[in-house]
């Protein structure tokens, strides 16, 4: 998988411009304090700080809707960021690997290692904000950053239990669709853990942000929304022709 400079800051980058803060966050009462994760010196962003939120719902729904992570870390003195696949069960996050890549054999197992620190995010691309301005044009967006300590899954049935979320995180119902990874397949591939503790999420929404004496320039502005969806099931050319499309894959 192709290597890049690692994340520094929170997983989705200010666009071009400054775009217009959506608001101070909305004041959370002591019943809904439970939901929240807490703020540190990692999670606060330095820039943007209105678009921020700890809600524990919020952050459960990015990245329970994204297929793709990337994770970050050091290796040698350099950083480095691999994209992967990704998921969650409760307050944890497992990610995929194989026993010969780098991350796993830094992150070693459960005990007395070390694991690796890493910084995992996540981010959906919701809309092209296009500004009269070239300063003023962002995007719309939604994202997740998580700092903490991998450590490679060595117990043999919480594995299992992790390929099987990582199975449905791509699409729910498929574990129990298809066969279980057999010892040889168990043994090539790794999964690491990384527990939802230093979270926050970023999101912008909304249209542009305009400076007054902009508004009269003869250029288009407003939002062009992104969207994923799914196309129409495509058969293995192998596949037995009397199995039909399950109803879980059919409902997408």
């Amino acid at each position: 998988m192709p290597e890049t400079a690692a994340p520094a800051t929170h997983g989705t980058p200010e666009p071009l411009g400054t775009p217009e803060p959506l608001g101070a966050p909305e004041s959370r009462g002591a019943e809904e304090s439970h939901v929240a994760y807490e703020p540190t010196e990692l999670t606060v962003p330095t820039r943007g700080r209105p678009r921020a939120s700890y809600d524990r719902e919020l952050v459960h729904a990015i990245l329970d809707e994204a297929y793709v992570c990337h994770l970050g870390f050091v290796r040698d003195g350099r950083p480095v960021v691999l994209p992967t696949l990704y998921g969650r069960v409760g307050e944890r996050l497992y990610v995929h690997g194989s026993t010969g890549s780098r991350p796993p054999r830094m992150a070693g197992g459960d005990g007395t290692d070390a694991g690796l620190p890493v910084c995992l995010t996540v981010t959906h691309v919701d809309g092209l904000v296009l500004a009269r301005s070239a300063f003023h044009h962002s995007v719309n967006y939604r994202s997740v950053v998580v700092h903490g300590t991998a450590r490679q899954v060595t117990d043999r049935e919480e594995k299992l239990a992790a390929l099987d979320a990582l199975v449905d995180h791509v699409v729910p119902g498929r574990s129990a669709d298809s066969r279980p990874a057999n010892a040889r397949e168990l043994a090539a591939t790794a999964v690491l853990r990384l527990d939802l503790a230093e979270v926050s999420a970023k999101v912008r929404t909304g249209g542009v942000n305009e400076e007054p004496e902009d508004l009269g320039l003869p250029h288009w502005a407003g939002v062009i929304p992104l969207t994923t969806r799914y196309g129409a099931a495509q058969p293995d050319r192998d596949l037995d022709p009397s199995i039909a499309l399950p109803g879980y894959l059919a409902a997408l």
